[in-house]
């Protein structure tokens, strides 16, 4: 773990008096590091140090977050190849940053029951890390193009990865290889693991998304709807609905229990936009399943009511395309990455 030296200034606006309900800004400098915090006198419904935070330290666009299980730690990642651990406690420091990959980290998962952070990047590669050694353990090499996507089971025994190759490969991370593949004709951009392991997800530029039976190694079914790339998807707590973020500026929620209907599509989320940086921006579910988020280039976090699909909170602040949203697993807070190399902490439901 990295020694962290914090230094805090505190300021007061011209004008302000030296009563309470002044407002003030906290600023906490580490070495790799910036928490920008705005204090402000409203309700509070999480334990952070203040409503929002702003953690900085990315020197380029942060397109992969997530808390960890427990909701003390987080991991972010993206085009500067490195990957920053986060206390989300007090100041929100920057304790830790994981380098070893050679071009961008496009998407990461920890495993559900270990300090451990899977990464999918750009280099071609998966890696394996140590989130309290601050060490790479593994490295998963066989695909021949960009990984975009990553995913892991619960048990954290099985990964998956999809890549501009067309292949959607399938990971044991106790022997180092792939031990199953299911070929695409075009690149796969987004992938997702079922709750029980049989099944694999996938989302391309076909627009479609695939379900691979993992026992047959063979296509279990495929759901249409989309009318442009799958760019995120995001199996619900429960895993009975997978939800699917697109260019075509929608946001699909499909049922994917085994007897469902033939038309699995249940409902669309409205909102979104897609840009020019043709990012693989992704999508996210509370806790609970009763939200749902989405990452959209008009620079706001997009947070709906997932059983009546209106939209809930409209969150701006980034200055740059939102590419991801992560949920803390106990509390009121929605995390965010962006193009602007910002990440934001953020209470909801005060």
């Amino acid at each position: 773990m990295a020694e962290v030296e914090d230094r805090i200034v505190i300021s007061k606006r011209k004008g302000d008096g030296e009563d309470g309900g002044q407002e003030k800004r906290l600023r906490v400098e580490t070495q790799a590091a910036l928490a920008i915090v705005e204090k402000q006198n409203i309700a509070r419904s999480s334990t952070l140090l203040a409503p929002t935070m702003l953690l900085t330290g990315h020197q380029a666009a942060v397109y992969t977050l997530k808390f960890d299980p427990t909701g003390l730690q987080l991991a972010s990642a993206g085009a500067d190849r490195a990957i920053f651990l986060w206390d989300t406690r007090g100041e929100c420091a920057n304790y830790n940053v994981l380098r070893g990959h050679k071009n961008a980290i496009l998407d990461l998962h920890w495993s559900p029951n270990s300090p451990t952070i899977i990464t999918a990047s750009a280099d071609k590669t998966l890696g394996y890390w140590d989130a309290n050694a601050g060490k790479r353990k593994k490295t998963f090499k066989g695909h021949s193009g960009v990984v975009n996507s990553c995913s892991i089971s619960r048990t954290g025994n099985l990964m998956a990865s999809a890549s501009d190759d067309g292949f959607v490969k399938l990971w044991d991370p106790r022997v180092r290889r792939s031990v199953a593949e299911f070929m695409n004709q075009y690149q796969v951009t987004a992938v997702c693991l079922s709750r029980d392991d049989q099944q694999v997800m996938s989302g391309g530029i076909d627009n479609e998304i695939k379900v691979f039976d993992v026992r047959k190694l063979d296509i279990a079914y495929t759901m249409t709807g989309h009318t442009d790339t799958v760019t995120g998807l995001a199996l619900s707590p429960d895993g009975n609905h997978l939800l699917s973020n697109s260019m075509d500026n929608s946001v699909i929620m499909w049922d994917v229990r085994p007897f469902a209907n033939q038309n699995r599509l249940e409902k669309t989320f409205h909102g979104i936009k897609h840009g020019g940086e043709k990012n693989l921006l992704k999508c996210a579910w509370s806790p609970d399943g009763e939200m749902v988020s989405a990452g959209s280039s008009d620079q706001a976090v997009h947070i709906w009511d997932e059983p009546s699909t209106q939209e809930l909170y409209f969150l701006p602040g980034h200055t740059g395309s939102v590419n991801e949203m992560t949920f803390h697993p106990t509390e009121s807070i929605i995390g965010s990455c962006g193009s602007d190399k910002n990440i934001y902490l953020g209470e909801i439901g005060a």
